[in-house]
């Protein structure tokens, strides 16, 4: 019985390691993420703390137009506005461009030369420029912008779907993990309970130790899943930040 124990300890403990090399990595990762070397934040992070997690009546009702903070639909909202202004350019290049060139002054500034009847002077020309005869050019180019412009219209709405999709996903993720968490910490709260009766009824002298190690066993993995789906109710907080573009409250 002592070597089943023993075994179960040594079992425990062997993953210790791997925990603590991927605690290093995520270390480094976001202190090359923050632009400093692996190990600027090691000090900084030693010190260990509650998941930070928003608080439970956060607001399910998100405004559509926060989507447009993201930096792809913004992208893609002035791919549009170009392409719109490029149909324009095109179109108002097949019509006639109207030009004054010349000037106008005085001949004089002195009182005699200004009642001399000539003295304004003129020197205008008008011109109107038009192609006339393009073959069709112009028409086709203005042509050839709407389809860029129906083109890009076309991704915008892609771009908008998949952005939504990123939200619907990030919420339903959230949704979830938050019911997962309260089943888990209800499972955890019984699993403490059972493995507090078995070491008093072992106490007693009524079951033997291999049951009091199952109990805590099942304590701890309960624990453990409590634990890890914490973190993953915050980083579906987190991917629901990103989904939005961020910056909103």
């Amino acid at each position: 019985m002592a070597e089943q124990a023993r075994a179960a300890a040594e079992q425990t403990a062997a993953q210790i390691p791997a925990l603590q090399s991927s605690l290093a990595q995520s270390r480094h990762s976001l202190a090359v993420l923050t632009g400093q070397p692996p190990a600027a934040l090691n000090a900084r992070l030693e010190a260990t703390a509650m998941v930070p997690l928003p608080p439970d009546d956060l607001a399910w009702d998100i405004p559509a137009q926060t989507l447009r903070q993201r930096p792809d639909v913004r992208a893609a909202e002035h791919r549009v506005a170009a392409a719109a202004a490029r149909v324009a350019q095109a179109d108002a290049a097949r019509y006639p461009d109207f030009s004054l060139s010349g000037t106008l002054g005085l001949r004089a500034l002195t009182v005699g030369a200004l009642t001399a009847g000539n003295a304004v002077t003129s020197s205008l020309a008008a011109g109107v420029t038009a192609a006339l005869f393009d073959g069709g050019a112009a028409r086709a180019q203005v042509r050839s912008q709407e389809a860029a412009l129906e083109q890009v219209r076309v991704a915008y709405e892609a771009t908008v779907l998949a952005a939504l999709k990123d939200v619907e996903d990030a919420l339903v993720a959230l949704q979830g993990n938050r019911e997962r968490l309260q089943r888990l910490q209800a499972a955890a709260d019984a699993a403490a309970n059972a493995a507090l009766m078995a070491q008093q009824r072992y106490a007693s002298g009524l079951i033997d130790f291999a049951t009091v190690l199952e109990t805590q066993r099942t304590q701890l993995s309960a624990q453990d899943s409590v634990a890890t789906t914490v973190a993953s109710v915050a980083a579906d907080h987190v991917r629901l930040y990103k989904a939005l573009g961020g910056g909103w409250q």
